[in-house]
C-alpha cells in the first residue's frame, strides 16, 4: 500500500522553496563561471592574419575553446 502526504507545513515548504532558490542560484552562477562565450567573442574579433598566427581559422574557433571538451 502506498501513502501519500498532501499537506506540507507552511514553514517546511518556506524552507524547502528557499533551499531549491539557492541550490538554482548556485548551479547558475556556477554555469555562468563555465561560460566559454567571452573566449569566442575574443578570438571572433580577431582577424584572420590574428588567428592564422595562432594556427586557427574561423570556422575552427568553436572546436578550439572546447578542445579539453570535445573531439572536432
Amino acid at each position: 500500500m502506498a501513502y501519500t502526504i498532501t499537506h506540507v507545513a507552511p514553514e517546511t515548504r518556506s524552507r524547502l522553496g528557499a533551499f531549491f532558490n539557492r541550490l538554482g542560484q548556485g548551479m547558475n552562477a556556477y554555469a555562468e563561471s563555465r561560460s566559454r562565450q567571452k573566449e569566442i567573442e575574443a578570438l571572433e574579433a580577431k582577424s584572420d592574419e590574428e588567428l592564422a598566427r595562432m594556427g586557427l581559422t574561423r570556422d575552427r574557433i568553436i572546436a578550439h575553446v572546447f578542445r579539453d571538451v570535445l573531439w572536432l
